[in-house]
């Protein structure tokens, strides 16, 4: 295609991905359930082992809920585009809820302020996800 602007990218280092997922905080979780997609922007907590998803829920008939429980595999997309640079990061592999008891000073250290979207402060309960890190994939545009 000759009228189609291109950017050249390349794949990252480990110490690339690992140095971009320790300073982002957001990004894009695809779930799936069967034939059907389910895509949500969360925050997420990354600390060189664990990578960690926190989800709203203010109800159990939620759509992430569902999904969340018919995923095998998920894809976490991270990513920073402009038209000098851009990167992505994408990390695949099984979610579960994450066990381990965390306060809420240390969630609000782990994690930019939540984005309310027409709910009550009151009526939105947390609950966090492993997504164990089984593939990662970096790439960024050539300087």
């Amino acid at each position: 295609m000759e009228h189609v602007e291109y950017v050249y990218t390349v794949g990252m280092t480990d110490a690339e991905v690992d140095e971009y997922l320790r300073t982002g905080e957001h990004g894009v979780l695809g779930l799936a359930d069967a034939d059907d997609a389910y895509a949500v922007p969360l925050s997420y907590h990354y600390d060189g082992t664990r990578f960690l998803l926190r989800v709203s829920h203010h109800d159990d008939d939620s759509d992430k809920r569902q999904y969340l429980e018919t995923t095998d595999t998920a894809t976490f997309i991270s990513f920073d585009a402009s038209m000098a640079d851009s990167w992505s990061i994408q990390v695949r592999g099984p979610i579960a809820p994450w066990d381990e008891d965390v306060d809420e000073a240390t969630l609000d250290g782990w994690f930019p302020p939540f984005r309310l979207f027409d709910e009550a402060v009151d009526d939105v309960e947390f609950t966090l996800y492993e997504l164990r890190m089984e593939s990662v994939v970096g790439r960024r545009t050539v300087e």
